[in-house]
């Protein structure tokens, strides 16, 4: 069953690539503003996710498992550092703003890259979760599928941007997602081959989760002025905090 989960679960992940053509006809300023939601809900999701579920959940395969806190920690340590020389040199960002996307590179096919590997990723990072408990791989699901949709609008417009036509954008776009079931399908049967898998990849995708929350997320909410948006991004980040706080409590 537990398998079963997963390859559902980056289905579902997959088929989020198509966000951006079902979006196409929205007016501009309704899905600027309904990306910035998601970008806010999508940060205290992972934020929250990553504190109050992976971080427990290290400390807790810490006592039992191959690595000691310290290990574990530098693990945690290793994943920020690694998402972050990925996106300086391979421009894995996340575009959300439609009207000011400016991709370091133009080329189309470097975006489709970047986006393999991190799908790829994602995908590992959800069988993982659901190797710890069903509920963690739910709330880990919840959190990826949440930063993918204002990531694959992001990615639609680039492509568009750089040339593509929007069939070629649309699939080419699905192709690469699809690396997500052979991420969990890698990251399951990983996990049952080797003791040490999940005691170095729930830290792993905890710092991750960090890096993704509090650098690319969270710093595109502070170029709001007004207040209405200001407080109603506030409210939406804090809600999806408090929501993983709560479902960890009642676990």
């Amino acid at each position: 069953m537990t398998f079963i989960f997963i390859i559902v679960s980056t289905i579902l992940i997959s088929l989020l690539s198509f966000v951006g053509v079902l979006v196409v006809t929205f007016t501009r300023l309704r899905l600027q503003n309904g990306i910035l939601i998601l970008v806010a809900l999508s940060a205290g999701a992972m934020f929250g996710n990553a504190v109050f579920h992976l971080l427990p959940e290290t400390v807790e395969l810490s006592k039992t498992g191959p690595f000691s806190l310290f290990t574990s920690l530098l693990i945690l340590t290793f994943a920020f550092v690694l998402s972050f020389q990925f996106e300086q040199w391979f421009s894995w960002h996340h575009c959300h703003n439609k009207d000011h996307c400016e991709p370091r590179h133009p080329w189309g096919h470097l975006i489709l890259l970047s986006d393999f590997v991190h799908n790829f990723v994602d995908g590992i990072i959800i069988a993982t979760a659901f190797i710890l408990s069903p509920s963690i791989g739910v709330f880990t699901t919840v959190a990826i599928a949440l930063h993918e949709i204002p990531q694959e609008l992001g990615d639609y417009a680039v492509l568009i941007h750089s040339g593509w036509s929007k069939r070629q954008a649309v699939w080419s776009n699905f192709a690469v997602s699809l690396t997500a079931i052979a991420g969990g399908t890698v990251g399951y049967f990983l996990t049952q081959s080797f003791s040490f898998a999940v005691p170095f990849l729930v830290p792993f995708a905890a710092g991750s989760f960090l890096y993704i929350a509090t650098s690319d997320l969270i710093p595109e909410l502070k170029h709001q002025t007004k207040a209405k948006e200001i407080s109603l991004q506030s409210f939406i980040f804090v809600s999806a905090l408090v929501f993983m706080i709560l479902a960890t409590l009642l676990e």
